[in-house]
This record gives C-alpha cells, sequence and structure tokens, in this order.
C-alpha cells in the first residue's frame, strides 16, 4: 500500500505529499545492516547509544485538578529574553516510554543544536510519577499537552512552540492540534508526529497478530507492572485481579483502560481517542512520518483521504523505517548517529517556525 501511495502522488505532481521526495525533505536511506520493519524497531530498541545533553530543570505541571506530570526543561540561553524569543519544542513520547527514551533525548540534542528550547513530557504516571494521582494516562488525554503548552506560555514568556509526538505521543499532538484547529494559541508553529497511532483500533489489533506479539508481550509485561503498582498506591481505586485472562493489548484497553478512564470498552475507547476523527482540522504546518514496513501502526484509507486532503500537513511514507526507528547512515555532522526522523522533525519545525 506504501509503494503504491507514493506512485499515485507523484503520478499526480504533488511533491507536497510525495513520500521522502517532499520539499525540504532529505531521502531516507535505511542502514545497509539494519533493513526491514522488524530490523529496525528492534536494532532501535537495542543499540547502544550516547546522547549527552545539558541537565535539565525539573517542573511539575498541574495538567488536571490535583494531577501533575514531570517535565524537563532545556533552555537554549539562561537569559530571559533569549528563552522567550527562542521557538519552544514540546515532545511527547509513546506508550510506555518516558523523558528518557532515547528517541526523546535525541529531539532535545537536535533542537537545542538549532537554538530552540527543549520540554520533554512525561505522560501522567510516566518518569517516576505513579504516586502522585490515582489515574491512569490514555490516548485521550491531548488536553494534558495543552496544558504544558499553556504553562510554558504563561510560565517562562515563550513567544513560539511547537509539538513532537512519537507513536502515542504522536496521536496525542495531532488530536491536540485537530482538537484546537484555527482557535489554537497564537504562539502555536507546527506540529510533527512520527509513526502516530493516529487510528487506535486497527493499530492495537495488528499488535496481536502472530509477527507482532513480541512488542504485544512487552507492553502488556510494562503495562501489568504499572497497574499493579497503581494497585500498591491506591488500592481503594485499583483491582488487580482485573488483569487475570488478558492476553492482548486490546483487552487490557477494554478491561484496565476504558474501566479507569471514562470509556464503556476498547472500542468506545478507540473511536474517541484516535486522532483520525480531528486530523482534517489542523491549521498549522505539519508533518506525518510513518514507515510502510511499521510493525504495528496501522492507518485506515479514510484517514490518509484525510491527512492528504489537508493542504497543512505534509506526508511522509518511506518504504523503511520500522516503528520509531528510521536508522540511518549517519550525516557527517557533529552528533548525528542516522536517527533520520528525530533529525527531520527538527528540520521541519525550524523551517516553518
Amino acid at each position: 500500500m506504501g509503494d503504491e501511495l507514493s506512485d499515485n502522488l507523484k503520478q499526480n505532481n504533488d511533491p507536497r505529499r510525495a513520500g521522502s521526495l517532499a520539499a525540504g525533505f532529505s531521502q531516507f536511506r535505511p542502514h545497509r545492516w539494519l533493513r526491514g520493519g522488524h530490523v529496525q524497531t528492534i536494532a532501535s530498541f537495542l543499540l547502544p547509544r550516547r546522547v549527552h545533553l545539558p541537565p535539565g530543570e525539573e517542573r511539575l505541571i498541574e495538567v488536571a485538578p490535583g494531577i501533575k506530570v514531570r517535565c524537563w526543561c532545556r533552555w537554549w540561553s539562561e537569559r530571559g529574553n533569549d528563552r522567550r524569543s527562542a521557538l519552544t519544542l514540546i515532545v511527547v513520547h509513546g506508550l510506555e516510554g518516558s523523558t528518557d527514551s532515547e528517541y526523546m533525548l535525541g529531539v532535545a540534542r537536535n533542537g537545542l543544536a538549532c537554538g530552540m528550547n527543549v520540554v520533554l513530557m512525561n505522560q501522567r504516571n510516566c518518569g517516576g510519577m505513579d504516586e502522585y494521582a490515582p489515574t491512569l494516562y490514555n490516548s485521550s488525554l491531548s488536553a494534558d499537552v495543552a496544558a504544558v503548552a499553556r504553562h510554558v506560555v504563561e510560565h517562562d514568556g515563550v513567544s513560539r512552540f511547537a509539538l513532537i509526538g512519537f507513536s502515542m505521543g504522536g496521536n496525542l499532538v495531532l488530536k491536540l492540534a485537530g482538537e484546537w484547529g484555527s482557535e489554537g494559541p497564537a504562539q502555536f508553529r507546527a506540529v510533527a508526529a512520527v509513526c502516530p497511532a493516529a487510528d487506535l483500533a486497527p493499530s492495537a489489533d495488528a499488535l496481536h497478530e502472530p509477527g507482532n506479539r513480541l512488542y504485544e508481550y512487552y507492553f502488556l509485561i510494562q503495562l501489568f507492572r504499572r497497574l499493579r503498582r497503581k494497585a500498591r498506591l491506591f488500592p481503594q481505586t485499583f483491582d488487580p485481579s482485573r488483569l487475570r485472562g488478558i492476553s492482548s493489548l486490546r483487552e487490557f484497553d477494554d478491561r484496565i483502560t476504558a474501566h479507569y478512564c471514562g470509556f464503556t470498552g476498547a472500542d468506545d475507547y478507540y473511536a474517541r481517542a484516535s486522532a483520525a476523527n480531528v486530523i482534517d482540522r489542523i491549521a498549522v504546518p505539519a508533518v506525518i512520518i510513518h514507515a510502510a514496513n511499521d510493525p504495528f501502526i496501522r492507518l485506515r484509507p479514510a484517514t490518509r483521504q484525510r491527512i492528504l486532503a489537508n493542504p497543512n500537513i505534509t506526508y511522509i511514507e518511506t518504504a523503511d523505517g520500522g516503528h520509531c526507528a528510521f536508522l540511518g547512515q549517519p550525516n557527517g555532522t557533529l552528533g548525528d548517529d542516522g536517527r533520520w526522523a528525530e533529525r527531520e522533525v527538527v528540520e521541519f519545525v525550524r523551517r516553518v517556525q
């Protein structure tokens, strides 16, 4: 499907949407020894990597009454005027990730190198915040991202910000951008998403395919641990016995996420929390990067049509890259380690800011 889409875009002479040929974007060439969706995905998780960053400023930001998330802020300059004038990146991680996820650190390094402020946001519970509130994080909580953006505008006086998200975080930032539409904050300049889970139902079901069970097992192990930890901290709220018999992410979302987060079931949760519902309303420059061989992120044809019909969105679909991996050859610049998508999203917001 990915090759057919790119061919159709080229035939229609639409360079804005012609996959990796879109204007301003470099072509993704996978590392010669790391080709294929599973190879890219697993290698990005296992390969050792060093990302050196200056110390961050910890912020506990209230996103709802009594509920805070932990963010790490790195300012391009400590001089107040420079902080306010520099573009600020607000970066959101994926399912069971955190601000320590390597792709988050990679984006932070790239943003700082371009003279940007960087705010790495932990979703609720993540980054050591389980004890702070008896709630679970989920893919509907785009308002949490809005609260972080509002905080840095009001507290730090930043004049411009962009949202960047990976996987589940990609769904959140696209969902927020669509909900804001043309009524978003004046400081909101761009949004970028890498492998966004914008269609939650088919992506969750894809995780249960035989070839993807390794990923599903990993997520379930982490989610089970988190719920048991929440049950120890808030025994009156969470019941770990509800985990019995769960063997898929859809079942977890049906019996745990939906139950504790105000949905009637997994179908209701997926239908209401997917960015696909509002992606056609995005009114700022946006880029969506997706790999045709992503093992488990799926976009419905109708969602692709909404994306391509929105002139504000540049859609990049590469033949290779896996899930949030995009491991290529380093380009020779200082600090570049071949993580193509991390570089391209920062370059995109730099161009359009």
